[in-house]
């Protein structure tokens, strides 16, 4: 598949790159996909866009949630394959029982769905929105199963030396729901148009296209064929399923803590004043963009350090790590000094912002975009610093650092100097820059003391 542990700088760097690239790229692919659903749901109104992003708020951070759970297999096929290029069997049960905790965890987030509307009746939404949002919620919730599969199999053929594969199948994924809203949202071929619901199924009909894709190239791929990842797929292996949870439930309860600090602080926008939620949500969009690029190395960093920590190699886990580090903060150098010095521009990719309307939104974005330029050195530090240690199936110290961290001086800095000082919005960002600094220097010092804290292999 590739070699597992270089003895050259320059092989490390060149391993990696060939590894981050195309993840980066499928990562930005998969958020057009979502993009897609709201070009076509905001033509049918407000109230339907309204609903759409209540359901895909809460569908979207279950099933992201799920895929840091399944995740798990990254850090133990890298493993597996630094300890023995040819680990058939154990690559083969490692997939097959994280494939078993993505059926009952989608299984149980499906649950969860049916209880959307009561979350959002007590969360305080608009009547009108619920009436939408239910229904379209009942259809998205079964795309679950075959997103979280496929998100299984996008880290299986990326462990295995094949990123490329992801980007081709989301690039894939953006076409087919393309088609499939433009089909059944407004009705075309001799379709019905379903309007808000269509786009709930066009989701569901990707996410299985996707899963079929992926199912294909592992059945066809003459080097992924011979693992047979498929097979056998009844046969329990008990021992590797809670493996797969001992290190899979830290990193969901991770992303979990993030993405409350990130919706939490949303709320805190909302209650402050309408011009400063849309100033959030525009300058929070592009961080978001910029952030598949260091998200895309950290994934890249967890198989580049896991191979190296089933070669019983610390020279490479060492290299893999600074190497990352490196990639990292030099795409943030670029991406911070545009949010820093080009805020307008920006903004230009969303709104104008020489127009009267947005007068009064375009300085607070701004305000929140120089906040943004720094807070994003932090995010990548943090995000590369958890792969890292994921790499050496450590989770959940990271956990429990996520855990302080975003909740206690993150949303505890933004509720004081949001709320209780004359900052208001520009306090809220504050603390999400003082929540991500405080976790990428614990994660961080973790990795560093790796050695101490016995974490090598």
């Amino acid at each position: 598949m590739f070699e597992a542990t270089p003895t050259r700088w320059s092989d490390e760097w060149r391993a990696t790159l060939r590894l981050a690239a195309p993840l980066v790229v499928a990562n930005l692919l998969h958020m057009a996909v979502f993009a897609i659903d709201v070009v076509f749901i905001a033509r049918l109104g407000p109230t339907e866009l309204a609903a759409a992003s209540l359901s895909v708020s809460l569908f979207g951070l279950l099933v992201w949630s799920l895929t840091g759970l399944v995740g798990a297999a990254s850090p133990l096929i890298a493993a597996e394959l630094g300890a023995r290029r040819h680990a058939v069997r154990e690559v083969r049960r490692t997939v097959r029982m994280a494939g078993w905790v993505a059926v009952i965890a989608a299984i149980a987030a499906m649950g969860m769905c049916l209880l959307g509307g009561p979350l959002m009746r007590l969360t305080g939404q608009q009547p009108g929105v619920i009436a939408l949002a239910v229904p379209f919620l009942g259809v998205l919730m079964w795309a679950a199963i075959p997103s979280v599969l496929a998100s299984l199999l996008r880290t299986v053929v990326s462990s295995m030396g094949r990123p490329g594969i992801g980007t081709a199948i989301n690039a894939m994924a953006v076409a087919v729901n393309a088609l499939g809203n433009w089909v059944f949202v407004f009705g075309h071929f001799g379709m019905p148009a379903l309007g808000l619901a269509g786009s709930a199924l066009s989701s569901v009909v990707t996410s299985v296209a996707m899963l079929l894709a992926y199912a294909a190239v592992i059945r066809f791929d003459r080097r992924l064929h011979r693992y047979r990842l498929l097979g056998r797929w009844w046969r329990p292996e008990w021992s590797r399923f809670f493996d797969v949870l001992k290190i899979g439930l830290p990193i969901c309860a991770t992303i979990i803590a993030e993405a409350g600090m990130f919706n939490g602080a949303a709320f805190l926008m909302g209650r402050i004043g309408e011009l400063e939620l849309a100033a959030h949500t525009i300058a929070l969009q592009f961080a978001s963009i910029a952030f598949m690029v260091p998200f895309g190395v950290a994934q890249a960093a967890t198989i580049r350090v896991g191979l190296a920590y089933g070669a019983r190699d610390p020279s490479a886990i060492t290299r893999a790590g600074v190497v990352a580090l490196a990639l990292g903060f030099g795409f943030v150098g670029i991406s911070a000094s545009i949010m820093l010095f080009a805020p307008r521009l920006v903004l230009a990719i969303y709104i104008d912002p020489d127009a009267p309307a947005n007068a009064a939104m375009v300085p607070l974005a701004i305000q929140y975009m120089a906040i943004a330029a720094a807070f994003q050195l932090f995010d990548s530090a943090q995000a590369i610093g958890a792969a890292l240690l994921r790499g050496l199936q450590d989770t959940r110290v990271p956990m429990n650092i996520a855990l302080f961290g975003y909740w206690v001086p993150g949303i505890g800095t933004a509720v004081g100097l949001g709320l209780f000082t004359p900052l208001g919005g520009l306090g809220v960002w504050i603390g999400l820059l003082v929540g991500l600094a405080v976790v990428a220097a614990l994660m961080l010092w973790r990795w560093r003391g790796r050695a101490p804290l016995g974490l090598l292999p």
